[in-house]
């Protein structure tokens, strides 16, 4: 069974309790970043980092769920950290091509967009999708290289 990392900002609190109930009756281990309740302020961007670390440091084993008001800032923060691939889910369409395209070990979703029920609905199909070398392998590995190359810019190397 798939080992998730999930985190939220203090705008996503009531979803994200639903989400871990949705993971934990799949079966799906669960780790659970934060925050913890409506005063923590931490912005999302750091409850982000700390997902996608400890979806590094699992040597990309575990995927992550990122959830704020809108599910935008958490993508765009987490497809900051090398290895990522983060999708902003909010319908089954997006969200079954997030996997089965483009290979995403992160789905985003945000509190103030979508409904606790359908939230859940587009998780359960999320976690029983895999990616499948195919016709778009090379595109994913074209992300892969964008990201190398970007690495190497920002390095002077």
């Amino acid at each position: 069974m798939k080992s998730f990392v999930v985190g939220c900002d203090n705008a996503a609190l009531w979803l994200k309790e639903s989400l871990i109930q949705c993971l934990c009756e799949a079966g799906c281990p669960v780790e659970d970043i934060g925050c913890r309740d409506d005063t923590d302020e931490t912005p999302y961007a750091a409850i982000a980092e700390s997902v996608c670390n400890t979806i590094r440091q699992s040597g990309y084993a575990k995927r992550g769920l990122l959830l704020c008001g809108t599910g935008i800032g958490m993508c765009m923060a987490a497809n900051k950290m090398p290895g990522i691939r983060a999708a902003v889910c909010h319908d089954l369409f997006s969200a079954e091509r997030s996997v089965l395209s483009n290979n995403a070990n992160v789905i985003c979703m945000g509190e103030r967009v979508i409904g606790r029920g359908h939230a859940r609905r587009l998780l359960e199909r999320w976690i029983a999708l895999e990616f499948v070398d195919g016709s778009s392998t090379p595109k994913v590995e074209a992300i892969m290289a964008l990201e190398k190359r970007a690495k190497s810019n920002s390095t002077g190397g």
